[in-house]
């Protein structure tokens, strides 16, 4: 797993580079925050989509609930960065729609985007 620092002002972010799936289960899960912790003193993520396994975006898994509470727990904020626009469940479109009126976690088209609200929070 690589990784890059943006900063702004006192905000610091991690964007993760990974060909790789990350956040595979809650103890990776659990792993993935202690390692760009560890590396980077970051609490402020930014993950590309297809970093995250299909389960993940499958609500009936609980696969999502479980790991982004883990990322609440730990008082770190989360941007998944990927193209949501041709999701069909709406069940999946809601808890992507409802994540991005809150702080903690959000679902966003770029890096830039991701950039905006995690330097906001």
């Amino acid at each position: 797993m690589r990784f890059r620092i943006h900063r702004q002002d006192n905000s610091v972010v991690a964007i993760i580079e990974s060909n790789e799936l990350l956040l595979t289960d809650v103890q990776t899960a659990l792993q993935f925050l202690s390692d760009v912790y560890e590396e980077t003193g970051c609490s402020k993520i930014i993950i590309k989509k297809e970093s995250i396994p299909e389960a993940f975006f499958d609500l009936k898994t609980k696969l999502a609930g479980e790991i982004l509470q883990k990322f609440v727990n730990y008082q770190t904020k989360l941007a998944i960065v990927g193209d949501f626009q041709s999701i069909t469940s709406k069940s999946l479109h809601d808890f992507i729609y409802e994540s991005n009126k809150g702080h903690d976690f959000c679902f966003v088209a770029t890096e830039e985007e991701a950039l905006t609200r995690l330097h906001r929070w």
